[in-house]
């Protein structure tokens, strides 16, 4: 039975299809938005030779722009240049569309001036593709022309030219159409136009934009999308908040753009409850599958600090994008979690997802905070090559970055050089990396480059070129670099006008600094910390405590406030002033669980105060810590003698899973040291090179050399530094000479001492050490000789100072000191004291003073 059917329905007649219904299938094709059957179909009518009509032929265009078939567009365009299609505003108004979709605006331009009949449909597609095209002022002059021509605007023309206004900061040509919608009555009845509104007036006033939102008489989701987000951008995410319940009360559905900004308004104010709320909006109304919301979700957790429901909800999603796995890698990456990132990183790789650029961009940030992050970061840079990414300037920029903060030159130069298009960023990365790693004169010659380009220098590219100073040597060069400036009109920025007064600081004109310092009408919390930390830096306590005292009647201290002032107390062991400022941190509720720094600095201050109690009290409450706070608390205890605490904290330390650095060792190595645990000390050496892989610095060396010195093992300890593989400098070979003082070693402290003269030739301090020991041992001609080699040389050593802290005043002395105005009291008290330790039966030791005067 099948076979005589499907005979007879082969041997039925098949019409050709007039070129009527030609037109009419891809009519039907269209309405089916079928784009690329229209082009096949139009294909077909090519090879019978039926030409289109001037209703198909613009969908067939149409068409061409959506599948961002250019080359068969112009092809179509080619093909009827010389007929009669041509003078159909239909169809050059869909050649105009076309061209300027396709990123195309002078052959848009062209055709339009060709077209004699032009209406406003034309005029609107050629003004909307100069704003498609970021053409802004010629949208706005084309209106202008179009008004000249006696054409009205639509709706759709006042939306074009509001995102033009918007774009070039036209605020009032912006008012102007405002004021022609209210009057011809398009701000009323068209939704968009209200929108558009939104959107524009939010480039310059959130009140203005209100107004114009609660004014509209009709609204869509779309309104509603505008007014929410522009809150948001602006930080007012509680104001977002309540627009969007608003929304919900007024019978508005929300839709997927809604769900996107509402999760950024969650994260924005910190509440993960709220934020949980609107995820089960999410999932009751299907948003839970669309990516795009799993990752504002995921990103929110993250940022309201809920890490664990950020990677149960990545684990719970069975099909992840890129997008996705590098939300995930970025959360390890922001709670430190360096680890998981790279193995989250090779995870995603095996599960077949292709890395993009952000992808490596994310992970060249972790390098910097790894061991072995420049391995880490090569091989990253060698996938991004290998993968055939672009080098564009966010990828190269953050390649820059990475080399820039392990000091490889040689390797920003080459990322540099193969950038196609080098931003102000690129150029000032290039710079800072040169200055620091001390090759100024490269830095100034890039600096001269990037003055003859197309890029030009900004607050941040002069702040990269002052890093060349360093010292008082170059003021005359710190105050060129500041009439450059004023000169060529960069704008004196905060980051900049702080730069410059550091700098001038650094470069002891103290007046210019000020004067930069008072004269800037917005200072913030960084400018005053960095005049404060200047001052410290330069030894003056005094100013920068005066200086922590008016700021505070100014602007609230930070915890970088605190620290700078801590270690002014620290430098002068002033404990009743640390407490003070604990005492102030804890009323301005600093969070010491938070700030780990802050809290540190608190640690370092008590233990060098000589209050190990607080030390180890402020250490306890730390609901988390970090290798420095247990480096604090061990060098708190090495300070003080504590020995065996030291060990006992270092093991602790260990037990708890945390991984020593280098200052981990030298604390603990110089506290074995201070309480004569020298083989504990040596075996602590070896620890650190063969078990932790940590290369040893000479300030590591030295500990061993004074180690092995206070046991007597001389002869070991020079040994050991002829056989060190860096070359020893002279704090190492004067711990060995300080060695030889208490084991009266005057024949190897005569060879050491040459090897100091060499290497501090104007050190006055080694002539006075050596004169000493040769003073213990009776070798008075050596002392005699001595002394006339320190004449010779013009030297003297400065006197020491001490110091005491009475009610927030210190108190220098030097020996035989009496300059002080109660200088009878204080030394009336001293001999007492004398008088009272001799007749309880002290015997002072005198073996071991330094004679620094002859006698």
């Amino acid at each position: 039975m099948d076979m005589p059917v499907s005979l007879s329905l082969q041997n039925l007649p098949i019409k050709e299809p007039k070129p009527k219904d030609w037109n009419l299938i891809i009519k039907h094709h269209a309405k089916l938005k079928n784009d690329h059957a229209i082009l096949s179909t139009y294909t077909q009518m090519e090879s019978l030779g039926v030409a289109p009509d001037n209703t198909s032929l613009p969908l067939v265009l149409k068409a061409c722009a959506r599948l961002s078939a250019v080359e068969r567009g112009k092809g179509i365009h080619s093909s009827i240049r010389n007929t009669g299609l041509m003078k159909d505003v239909r169809i050059g108004t869909a050649l105009v569309d076309f061209y300027c979709k396709g990123g195309l605006i002078d052959d848009a331009v062209e055709v339009f001036d060709e077209m004699r009949e032009r209406d406003l449909v034309l005029w609107n597609a050629l003004i909307h593709g100069y704003v498609r095209c970021c053409c802004y002022k010629e949208a706005i002059s084309l209106f202008m022309q179009m008004q000249n021509e006696g054409l009205k605007p639509n709706s759709r023309t006042v939306v074009a030219l509001l995102s033009a206004c918007r774009e070039v900061s036209e605020l009032r040509s912006g008012q102007e159409i405002h004021g022609y919608a209210l009057r011809n009555g398009l701000f009323d009845l068209d939704a968009h136009v209200g929108t558009a509104l939104i959107g524009f007036y939010l480039r310059f006033d959130i009140k203005t934009t209100r107004l114009t939102f609660d004014s509209m008489v009709v609204r869509n989701i779309i309104s509603w999308n505008a007014i929410i987000t522009g809150y948001v951008e602006i930080g007012e995410y509680l104001m977002a908040l309540k627009l969007f319940v608003q929304m919900l009360v007024d019978g508005v559905k929300f839709d997927y753009v809604s769900m996107l900004v509402v999760i950024q308004a969650c994260a924005g104010i910190g509440s993960i409850e709220l934020g949980k709320q609107i995820h089960e909006m999410a999932i009751k109304n299907s948003y839970s599958d669309d990516l795009f919301i799993v990752n504002a979700l995921l990103n929110m957790y993250s940022e309201c600090g809920c890490f664990e429901l950020s990677r149960k909800l990545f684990e719970f999603v069975s099909s992840r994008d890129v997008a996705l796995w590098n939300s995930m890698i970025s959360a390890c990456t922001e709670y430190g979690f360096y680890e998981e990132a790279f193995s989250l990183f090779s995870k995603m790789r095996m599960e077949g997802i292709r890395e993009d650029e952000r992808t490596i961009v994310i992970m060249l940030s972790v390098c910097e905070d790894l061991a072995d992050g420049l391995r880490n970061g090569k091989s990253l840079h060698a996938l991004a090559r290998k993968s055939g990414m672009k080098m564009d300037a966010s990828l190269a920029n953050t390649l820059l970055s990475m080399y820039a903060e392990f000091n490889c030159v040689e390797s920003i130069q080459k990322v540099f050089a193969e950038m196609k298009y080098s931003d102000v960023i690129s150029w000032n990365t290039l710079i800072r990396a040169l200055a620091c790693n001390g090759l100024q004169d490269e830095a100034w010659k890039i600096f001269g480059v990037m003055r003859e380009s197309d890029t030009k220098p900004n607050s941040h590219t002069i702040i990269s070129i002052l890093a060349t100073c360093e010292d008082e040597t170059c003021i005359n060069i710190v105050r060129a670099i500041h009439g450059f400036v004023i000169k060529h009109g960069i704008e004196a920025d905060l980051s900049l006008n702080t730069a410059l007064t550091d700098m001038y600081m650094n470069c002891g004109d103290e007046a210019a600094a000020r004067t930069l310092f008072e004269g800037c009408p917005s200072r913030d919390v960084i400018s005053w910390n960095a005049l404060i930390a200047s001052y410290i830096k330069n030894n003056e306590i005094g100013k920068a405590q005066l200086l922590f005292n008016r700021m505070i009647s100014e602007v609230n201290p930070n915890s970088v406030t605190i620290i700078n002032i801590l270690s002014s107390c620290t430098q002068l062991a002033s404990l009743p002033l640390g407490q003070c400022l604990h005492a102030y941190a804890n009323r301005r509720q600093f969070s010491f669980g938070f700030d780990l720094s802050l809290a540190n600095a608190f640690i370092s201050m008590y233990a060098r105060s000589g209050s190990m109690q607080n030390a180890e009290k402020m250490f306890k409450i730390l609901p988390k810590r970090n290798v420095i706070s247990w480096n604090a608390l061990i060098t708190g205890y090495s300070m003080h003698g504590h020995g065996h605490d030291a060990i006992h904290a270092f093991l602790q330390m260990l037990e708890d899973g945390f991984r020593p650095n280098g200052a981990t060792f030298v604390a603990v190595l110089s506290a074995c040291r201070h309480s004569g645990l020298i083989e504990m000390g040596l075996q602590l050496f070896h620890t650190m090179v063969r078990d932790f892989k940590i290369s040893p610095e000479l300030v590591h060396y030295g500990c061993v050399v004074d180690l092995l010195g206070r046991a007597g093992r001389l002869d070991e300890g020079r040994e050991f530094i002829e056989s060190m593989p860096v070359e020893a400098d002279a704090s190492v070979w004067r711990a060995l000479l300080n060695a030889c003082r208490l084991h009266s070693a005057t024949k190897l402290a005569g060879t050491i001492f040459e090897k100091l003269v060499e290497l501090e030739p104007m050190n006055a301090g080694n002539y006075v050490l050596i004169s000493n020991i040769y003073a213990a041992a009776g070798l008075w001609m050596e002392v005699r000789l001595i002394r006339t080699r320190l004449r010779e040389k013009g030297l003297e050593k400065p006197p020491g100072v001490s110091w005491i802290v009475v009610q927030s005043q210190v108190h220098c002395f030097v020996a035989g000191d009496t300059s002080h105005l109660q200088s009878d009291v204080i030394y009336a008290s001293l001999n007492s004291l004398s008088s009272l330790i001799k007749e309880s039966g002290y015997i002072p030791d005198l073996q071991l003073v330094l004679c620094d005067e002859e006698g």
